[in-house]
């Protein structure tokens, strides 16, 4: 089978070339793989990834990070776990990293009842998005 209708496991590098477009032989090549598949599997671990390069490295601001993300995960082509990412998109905008809010979900996924942290903001946000959690000391 040629390259077209390949299903594909994306790594965040590849994400982020597409989006940032920084590397011009990268990002074309990102963007054509991306593309032509006839899948993209994003794995949770690699949507914090995205997330955590974009904003730290790359310097985007919360809003466009949330878009960027919408839009990877609204493409025809690509395949996430929805209910894991809606959660980490959902404490993301209100504020905590993306990362917490599917750490938390998957968590209850799993059989835990409460998300513990020593970080104040990620017990705040999840709390407030009605999700059992408890800050154990302080962080931040």
């Amino acid at each position: 089978m040629g390259r077209r209708g390949l299903k594909i496991v994306a790594d965040a590098n590849v994400l982020v070339r597409a989006v940032v477009q920084d590397d011009e032989r990268q990002a074309a090549a990102a963007a054509k793989s991306l593309t032509e598949a006839k899948l993209i599997a994003v794995a949770l671990p690699t949507s914090c990834e995205f997330v955590w390069v974009l904003g730290r490295l790359y310097g985007f601001e919360r809003p466009d990070v949330a878009l960027a993300l919408r839009a990877l995960f609204d493409a025809p082509n690509v395949l996430v776990d929805g209910a894991a990412a809606e959660a980490g998109l959902a404490t993301f905008e209100a504020g905590a990293a993306f990362a917490d809010g599917v750490i938390a979900f998957e968590g209850e996924r799993l059989g835990g009842e409460i998300f513990v942290s020593f970080d104040r903001k990620a017990v705040t946000v999840l709390s407030r998005l009605g999700r059992k959690a408890k800050a154990l000391g302080s962080m931040k």
